[in-house]
């Protein structure tokens, strides 16, 4: 007899098509979208769709042009 173990996995709602918004001038939420060492985080790990996965890319690299995130940690 074989088990089959089933995961319950939350479905990730994109946190931009709830309602919350990204701009390149708010620092802290653009922190959230970067790893440790200064690379964009995936969609896998930010839960957000694709689109709003590229808008998240282009405020990060906005907000690197403005100096007010470094490129590298």
């Amino acid at each position: 007899m074989k088990q089959e173990f089933r995961r319950n996995k939350k479905k990730r709602i994109c946190q931009m098509c709830a309602g919350k918004s990204v701009d390149y001038k708010d620092v802290p939420i653009i922190l959230k979208y970067v790893s440790e060492k200064g690379k964009i985080e995936s969609r896998r790990r930010t839960g957000a769709c694709a689109k709003h996965q590229r808008h998240i890319a282009q405020q990060i690299k906005y907000a690197r042009f403005m100096a007010l995130i470094p490129y590298v940690k």
